[in-house]
C-alpha cells in the first residue's frame, strides 16, 4: 500500500476550501521520477469554476516541468473511496497511459486500487482526434 502518498493526500485536505459542500478532497500525484505534488479542492459559489484536487496536483506538477505520472492517491474527508471524476480522468489521460495507478482511500489502511484504463476505457487522445480528422478528410 502506498502509505506515504495516502498521508500526503490526507494532509492536503487541511487546505481544501469547501464552504458550500463541506466535502474536502485531497490528492497526491507521483511523477515518473518520484516527485510528489499535492492538491486539494477549491470551491467557488459558481460550482463550475471549482477546482478539483486532482486538477490542482496536475497543474502543480506541470508548472514544475513534470508531465509523466505513475500513481495518484485520492482521498476525501469522508474516506469514502472517492475516485477521480470523468473530467479529472481525461486530464490524467493527457499525461499518463492506461496503466496509471489510481489509489482511492477507504480509511484506516484500506484502499481500492484501479488503473486509469479501468476507470476510463477508450479515452479520447491525440490519436483519436487524428483518426477522426483523417476519416473526415477522406469523406470530403
Amino acid at each position: 500500500m502506498p502509505e506515504a502518498l495516502v498521508e500526503r493526500a490526507r494532509d492536503a485536505l487541511d487546505n481544501a476550501y469547501t464552504p458550500y459542500s463541506e466535502y474536502t478532497v485531497g490528492a497526491a500525484l507521483r511523477t515518473a521520477d518520484g516527485s510528489v505534488f499535492v492538491g486539494c479542492n477549491i470551491e467557488n459559489a459558481n460550482y463550475s469554476n471549482s477546482l478539483h484536487a486532482e486538477e490542482v496536483a496536475i497543474a502543480e506538477a506541470v508548472k514544475n516541468g513534470h508531465t509523466e505520472f505513475d500513481r495518484i492517491v485520492v482521498t476525501s474527508g469522508a474516506r469514502d473511496g472517492v475516485t477521480p471524476c470523468g473530467m479529472c480522468r481525461q486530464t490524467l489521460a493527457e499525461f499518463a497511459d492506461e496503466d496509471l495507478e489510481i489509489v482511492c482511500d477507504l480509511g484506516g489502511e484500506e484502499t481500492a486500487e484501479y488503473t486509469l484504463g479501468e476507470l476510463l476505457p477508450n479515452t479520447i487522445s491525440l490519436d483519436t482526434l487524428e483518426a477522426a480528422a483523417e476519416k473526415r478528410d477522406a469523406e470530403e
